[in-house]
C-alpha cells in the first residue's frame, strides 16, 4: 500500500520502481473520496492527474532526469490561476470562472514536474479565520469535526491533516497559513513578501499577501519554496534577491549547526489575556528548554502589540475595497437576473448578490477609512503606526535572530462560536498579523497537543529575505522538541 512520508523518500521509491506516480495520485483521489465530508476541495482533476501521472511514470523510466517536484501531488487555495481550470475565491462573484492563464507558481511547479490534484476550500476571498465564510461551505478539522480548521487557507491544511495531498499552497494576508497550520498540527511557512511572485493569485489585500506553504515537514516546505520562489516579470513587487538551495536545510539544521542562536520573545505576547494557559506555560517550558540547548532567549518588551491588529484591520480592509472593486457583473463576476432598473442598481445587485457577508464587511470597513474625513484619522494614521512596526523591527533583528511566539492564542475553537462576534474573531490573528505588516517571514511548527485533544505550536519569525535559517531552526526544533503526532495520519 502506498505510504507517503517525505517527498524525498517518495522520490526515492520511484526511482527504486517500488512505487509510481500513477500509485500515489490513485491513493490521494481514494482518500480524497472517503474525506469528502470535510469539505477541503472545491474541485480535483482526477482523471487529468492520472494521466500526467501515468507520462511521468514512461518519462522517469525512460532514463531522462526528473525535475525537482517529480511526481509530488500538489493541491492549491482557490485563488490560485491554473489555467483552463475554475477559479472562484470561494464566492458566489467567481463561480463558474475559468482562468484564462497560470499563476507563476503554477508554472514553476508544472516545470518541475509537480502534479496538481485539484482546488481547494477557503473562506471567501480569502477573508476569514474558519473557514466558515465559503460559498462552498465549511471545511472541518480532520481530527475533530466539530472544530473549525483555521482560515483563510482551511482547506488546503486540512488536506494536508488528513493526508489529501502532499503539499499544498494557501495564501497568508494576516495569517492564513500559519494559523490553519497551527489548528492542524502541520507545518506551514509564509515567506518574506516579494520571495513568491502574486501573479495569478486573486488580491485580498495586495501590500499584505504572499503565497504559503503547507507541508508535513519542513524539508518538503523548502523544497517547494525553492521551486516557486524569485522574481516574476508579471509582479513588480517580486524580489530580485537571489534564491538560496532551501532544500539542503537539512544538512545544516543538527545541534550546534543551526545559525539562529539569539532568540527573543514579546512580553506583552505571552502576559497578553486571550492566551490560553496551557499553551502559555508550553510555550515558557519550550523557551526553558531551549535555553539549556545552549540558545540565548530573552523576553523583551514590545509596546506596539496593542495596535497590530487595528492597523492590520484598517489596512487590509481599504485595500480589499479597492482589489474587489472591479467585482461588478460587467466583465465577470456575478451578474443578477434582476438589474435592470439603471447602472446604480445594477452594480448594488450584482455585489450585494454576489457577496457573502464576511466580504461585505470588510468592503464596507475599507471604503469608510478611505472616505473623505476619516482618511487621515484612520488610514493615514495606520501607515503611520505600520512604519513605526517596520523601524522597531529592525532594531530587533540587530540583536537576534529569530522572534518567538505562540501561533495562536487558543487551539482550534468549535464551529460557529465566534461567528457572531467579529471582534473577537479579528483579534484572534494577534500573533500572526505582525509579519504581514512588516514583510517578515513566519513559520507555524507543530510541536505541542493540548488536553482538549488539538494541536499546537510555535511560531517562528526571521528578518526579511532570511528564509534559510527560519527553515533550519524549524527543523531542528521538529528534531528536538516535537511530541505532538497527528491521529488522523
Amino acid at each position: 500500500m502506498f505510504t507517503f512520508h517525505s517527498i524525498e523518500d517518495y522520490q526515492t521509491a520511484l526511482q527504486r520502481g517500488s512505487t509510481s506516480c500513477f500509485e500515489a495520485v490513485e491513493f490521494y483521489l481514494n482518500k480524497i473520496e472517503t474525506a469528502r465530508h470535510l469539505n477541503a476541495y472545491t474541485n480535483v482533476y482526477a482523471q487529468e492527474a492520472l494521466i500526467i501521472a501515468k507520462k511521468l511514470d514512461i518519462q522517469r523510466k525512460s532514463g531522462k532526469p526528473i525535475g525537482k517536484l517529480h511526481g509530488v501531488v500538489i493541491g492549491l487555495k482557490d485563488v490560485i490561476c491554473y489555467k483552463d481550470h475554475p477559479v472562484s475565491a470561494a464566492s458566489k462573484s467567481l463561480q463558474n470562472f475559468i482562468s484564462i492563464y497560470n499563476a507563476t507558481v503554477v508554472d514553476r511547479l508544472l516545470r518541475e514536474e509537480a502534479i496538481i490534484i485539484g482546488h481547494q476550500n477557503c473562506d471567501e476571498f480569502a477573508m476569514g479565520s474558519t473557514n466558515e465564510n465559503s460559498v462552498y461551505g465549511n471545511v472541518l478539522n480532520a481530527i475533530d469535526n466539530t472544530r473549525v480548521p483555521g482560515g483563510s487557507s482551511g482547506g488546503p491544511a486540512v488536506a494536508i491533516q488528513a493526508d489529501l495531498c502532499m503539499i499544498s499552497l494557501g495564501s497568508d494576508t494576516g495569517g492564513s497559513v500559519r494559523q490553519p497550520a497551527d489548528f492542524c498540527g502541520i507545518v506551514g511557512l509564509k515567506p518574506t513578501y516579494g520571495r513568491i511572485s502574486r501573479h495569478g493569485l486573486i488580491a485580498y489585500a495586495s501590500s499584505f499577501d504572499q503565497i504559503g506553504i503547507f507541508g508535513k515537514n519542513v524539508p518538503d516546505v523548502a523544497l517547494t519554496l525553492e521551486v516557486i520562489s524569485g522574481n516574476d516579470p508579471f509582479d513588480a513587487t517580486s524580489s530580485h534577491t537571489p534564491v538560496p538551495e532551501f532544500r539542503k536545510l537539512a544538512k545544516l539544521a543538527n545541534g550546534d549547526k543551526t545559525p539562529t542562536r539569539r532568540i527573543a520573545y514579546f512580553k506583552e505576547a505571552i502576559q497578553h489575556q486571550s492566551l490560553d494557559p496551557e499553551i502559555k506555560s508550553a510555550f515558557l517550558q519550550f523557551v526553558d528548554g531551549l535555553k539549556l540547548k545552549g540558545f540565548t532567549v530573552e523576553e523583551i518588551d514590545f509596546e506596539y502589540l496593542e495596535y497590530v491588529v487595528p492597523a492590520y484591520y484598517i489596512l487590509t480592509t481599504a485595500e480589499a475595497s479597492s482589489n474587489l472593486s472591479r467585482y461588478d457583473g460587467v466583465k465577470y463576476g456575478y451578474r443578477s437576473a434582476n438589474s435592470s432598473n439603471g447602472l446604480t442598481e445594477f452594480y448594488k445587485k450584482n455585489r450585494s448578490d454576489g457577496f457573502g457577508k464576511e466580504v461585505k464587511r470588510r468592503i464596507l470597513l475599507g471604503t469608510f477609512v478611505l472616505s473623505a474625513g476619516y482618511y487621515d484619522a484612520y488610514f493615514t494614521k495606520a501607515q503611520q503606526v505600520r512604519k513605526i512596526l517596520i523601524d522597531k523591527t529592525k532594531l530587533i533583528f540587530n540583536n537576534f535572530d529569530v522572534i518567538l511566539s505562540p501561533s495562536s492564542p487558543t487551539t482550534a475553537f468549535k464551529l460557529g462560536e465566534k461567528m457572531d462576534d467579529p471582534i473577537a474573531m479579528y483579534l484572534a490573528d494577534i500573533y500572526t498579523v505582525y509579519a504581514n505588516l512588516v514583510g517578515i517571514p513566519g513559520i507555524s511548527v507543530p510541536l505541542f497537543q493540548h488536553t482538549n485533544g488539538m494541536p499546537f505550536g510555535i511560531q517562528a519569525m526571521t528578518n526579511q529575505f532570511k528564509e534559510l535559517p527560519l527553515l533550519q531552526f524549524s527543523h531542528y526544533l521538529m528534531q528536538q522538541f516535537k511530541s505532538y503526532e497527528n491521529p488522523t495520519l
